[in-house]
C-alpha cells in the first residue's frame, strides 16, 4: 500500500481569522477531541456578501468570531451547512438569528439515508446515532448539482453521502476550491456509523469527487487544506479495501462481532477509539453482508456476530 499521506502537522489557533485565499477566510471553532482534531472548521466566502460554511458547533465563543469578522461593509447572506452533526451545523439557528440568512442544507438527518439502511434500521437496532443535530431543518433544500452564486461567487452542490446521508460538498470554481467538510480530510479517515453512514454511499461519493478535476485544493471540515486531493482520495479508497481485507481475514472459519473484529485488526489505535473504530467495522460488515460475502449468524444489530460465506 502506498505510504500513508495523512498530517497532524497543523499550525492553529481557535478563533483567529485565516485568510487562505483572497476571498476565503477560516475560523476554527474550540472543540478539538479525537474525533474533531483541531476543531471544526467554518469558511467565510465572500468580500461583500459573505457566505458561512459551516457555523459549527454552539458554542458562544465562536459565534461572536464569526461576527466580529464581518466588515461594516459586508453582511451574511447565505449559511451553507454541509451537513447535520453537532460540530457543524447547530450554531447555524444563532447565526440566523443575529444575521437574517437563510439556512441552506441537502435535508435533516435522514435525509439522503440510503434504502439499504432505511430497510436495516426498521427491522434492527443497528445503533448509530452518533453526534446527530436532531434539531437541525434548513430553510431551503439543496439536491446535487444545483448552483447558489451572486455577483461574488458560485458554488456548485455536490451530493457525497457515506459518512452521513445529507452530506454535501461546495465547488467554487472560481477559486479551483472544493470544501469537502468530513468526507475528506487530510489529517484522517471519516467515521462512517451505520445507518446514519454507510460505506456503501462513501466510496461511490470518494470515486464521484475524482471526476472533478477542476478543484486542485481542498478545504475540509477539520484540519489543514489539501493541496494533493487525489493522492488523498485514492489512499482512502485503497485503506478501506485493506480494511475489507482485513475484516474478512479475521473472522475466516469463526464468527465476531464488530468490536471484536476491531480489537482484532486495530492493533494501533488508541484504546479509547475502538468503540469508533467498531462503527467503521459494522460499516463494512453491512457492506459486506450485502455483496454476500459474508453472513450474520443471528438477527441483525450492532451486537451480531459475522463469519464468512
Amino acid at each position: 500500500m502506498t505510504s500513508n499521506p495523512f498530517s497532524l502537522n497543523f499550525n492553529f489557533e481557535p478563533g483567529k481569522i485565516c485568510e487562505l485565499q483572497p476571498n476565503i477566510r477560516r475560523l476554527i471553532a474550540p472543540n478539538s477531541s479525537p474525533m474533531t482534531f483541531s476543531g471544526t472548521n467554518t469558511y467565510l466566502v465572500g468580500k461583500k456578501n459573505i457566505a458561512v460554511i459551516d457555523p459549527g458547533p454552539k458554542i458562544e465563543y465562536h459565534l461572536n468570531s464569526i461576527l466580529d469578522n464581518i466588515k461594516s461593509n459586508q453582511s451574511i447572506t447565505h449559511i451553507l451547512i454541509t451537513h447535520s452533526h453537532v460540530d457543524h451545523s447547530p450554531l447555524a439557528k444563532a447565526l440566523q438569528d443575529q444575521t437574517g440568512a437563510p439556512i441552506y442544507g441537502y435535508g435533516d438527518n435522514f435525509a439522503g439515508r440510503s434504502e439499504i439502511m432505511v430497510k436495516l434500521a426498521r427491522n434492527g437496532n443497528l445503533e448509530g446515532g452518533e453526534g446527530l443535530d436532531l434539531d437541525f431543518v434548513p430553510d431551503i433544500l439543496l439536491k446535487d448539482g444545483d448552483v447558489l452564486k451572486n455577483n461574488e461567487w458560485q458554488f456548485d452542490v455536490i451530493w457525497t453521502p457515506g459518512h452521513l446521508g445529507n452530506h454535501l460538498c461546495f465547488g467554487l470554481k472560481q477559486n479551483n476550491a472544493l470544501f469537502s467538510a468530513d468526507h475528506v480530510m487530510g489529517w484522517a479517515t471519516s467515521l462512517v456509523s451505520p445507518p446514519d453512514g454507510d460505506l456503501t454511499q462513501f466510496m461511490n461519493s470518494l470515486r464521484k469527487l475524482l471526476e472533478f478535476k477542476d478543484y486542485s485544493t481542498y478545504y475540509p471540515g477539520h484540519g489543514d487544506k489539501i493541496t494533493q486531493p487525489e493522492v488523498i482520495i485514492n489512499y482512502i479508497l485503497k485503506h478501506r479495501k485493506m480494511r475489507e481485507k482485513q475484516v474478512l481475514s479475521s473472522i475466516k472459519n469463526k464468527s465476531l462481532n464488530a468490536t471484536e473484529i476491531a480489537q482484532d485488526i486495530y492493533l494501533d489505535v488508541n484504546p479509547a477509539l475502538i468503540p469508533a473504530a467498531a462503527r467503521n467495522v459494522f460499516a463494512h460488515l453491512i457492506d459486506l453482508r450485502e455483496r454476500q460475502l459474508v453472513k450474520n449468524t443471528s438477527s441483525l444489530d450492532f451486537q451480531t456476530k459475522f463469519t464468512t460465506v
